[in-house]
């Protein structure tokens, strides 16, 4: 069985209190942080100032409860370079601090005004720079399939030129599929070497975009994505990523959360995987 976690992108109006209650009690094994009680940074949110770490890493190791990766607003492709690094080894530090494996960053977009092999090398410059940084920490840096990155061929090039142990990939399975048509077995398999971490949500497509629906009540092949992930061996995290911070129309975390793990429960036992 997978493990699962979800973003605190679900739900935004908890408090850090309610998150920790509810996580077990829906049936997950670790929870991803994407914002914490409105702030975003999470090296700035109340859980995680200098006054609460601690008391803040005695909860999580009561409950038995991992942190297994931190969100950043990190965006590589953006001019001010200097200021997304110091967000990602902020984020570095306390994914440390939290026994944390992963933080996340973007390369996000590539600008029509400027060459396409001018954005990635700064994208692969910004990736190795983090990567140093977490050296010796036991974190790693993962750029995840989204925005014009999304496009795996885009993706597979920054990570060619991006070899370093503590860089790789959080495999967001809904873009590249939604967004860009993209087969889900042809990013997998541009990508398989270096994913690390798995997000996932379900969408219908609609004339207006995509509509984001309950896990298994949309056509995102989840079923495809779970076996080929089982098939490689894959044993990393199976997150659920439900943007109602950005959606708030989006169906409450109190319903969704809990219809992910019926839905990857349901869905690893008809495909027999253990």
């Amino acid at each position: 069985m997978y493990r699962l976690a979800y973003t605190t992108l679900a739900c935004p109006d908890w408090t850090w209190e309610q998150i920790l209650d509810r996580t077990a009690e829906y049936g997950y094994q670790g929870i991803e942080l994407r914002g914490i009680e409105g702030e975003m940074d999470l090296t700035n949110a109340r859980p995680f100032t200098a006054a609460n770490l601690a008391a803040t890493q005695r909860e999580l190791a009561e409950r038995g409860l991992p942190v297994c990766c931190l969100d950043t607003s990190v965006r590589l492709h953006d001019l001010d370079t200097e200021k997304n690094l110091d967000e990602g080894r902020r984020h570095i530090e306390l994914a440390a601090e939290l026994h944390s494996p992963y933080i996340r960053v973007f390369g996000d977009k590539i600008p029509p005004d400027e060459p396409r092999e001018k954005v990635i090398q700064r994208v692969v410059s910004g990736l190795m720079a983090l990567a140093h940084h977490a050296e010796g920490t036991g974190v790693q840096v993962l750029i995840e399939s989204h925005g014009d990155f999304s496009r795996s061929e885009d993706l597979a090039e920054v990570l060619e030129q991006a070899q370093h142990p503590q860089s790789g990939v959080l495999w967001d399975v809904h873009h590249p599929f939604r967004f860009h048509g993209e087969p889900v077995a042809q990013t997998y398999n541009r990508l398989r070497d270096r994913i690390r971490h798995t997000h996932l949500k379900d969408s219908r497509a609609t004339a207006h975009g995509p509509r984001y629906c309950i896990v298994g009540q949309g056509d995102v092949p989840l079923d495809e994505v779970l076996r080929l992930l089982h098939d490689d061996g894959y044993n990393g995290w199976l997150s659920f990523e439900w943007e109602k911070k950005w959606h708030p129309e989006i169906e409450a975390p109190e319903v969704a959360l809990p219809a992910y793990v019926t839905a990857i429960r349901g869905a690893e036992a008809r495909l027999e995987i253990a």
